[in-house]
């Protein structure tokens, strides 16, 4: 992979495609509590074997753009924002000021780590 912006974005889209997968593995089961746990657990382990097929990858390539950590922080950046939406559409929860301030905060605190001080 080339220096270019695509080769910046890729790791970034794949994580993206990557978190819905495991916030679907994660948290879907929680709209379907009527499911004995067993087959919730099995049905979550299927759906993460697709998002590691996804962020295992984002992870090698980007780590030709992106220190480790940076990575890491893309991660989490996107998890925040994957499962903000998650919540507020699948699961019909609503987002208050508190989670939008809580998560306003950990998105700055993760620009300082791609900070060049």
């Amino acid at each position: 992979m080339s220096g270019s912006l695509a080769g910046h974005a890729l790791p970034i889209v794949l994580l993206l495609v990557s978190n819905v997968f495991m916030t679907f593995a994660w948290y879907g089961h929680l709209a379907h509590t009527h499911r004995p746990l067993w087959v919730v657990v099995l049905a979550s382990w299927g759906i993460a074997f697709f998002e590691y097929c996804v962020a295992v990858p984002a992870n090698r390539w980007g780590h030709a753009f992106y220190s480790a950590v940076e990575l890491k922080t893309i991660q989490e950046v996107v998890t925040l924002l994957i499962f903000g939406v998650f919540s507020f559409v699948y699961l019909k929860e609503p987002l208050g000021w508190n989670h939008m301030l809580g998560f306003g905060l950990i998105a700055v605190g993760a620009a300082l780590v791609f900070q060049k001080w």
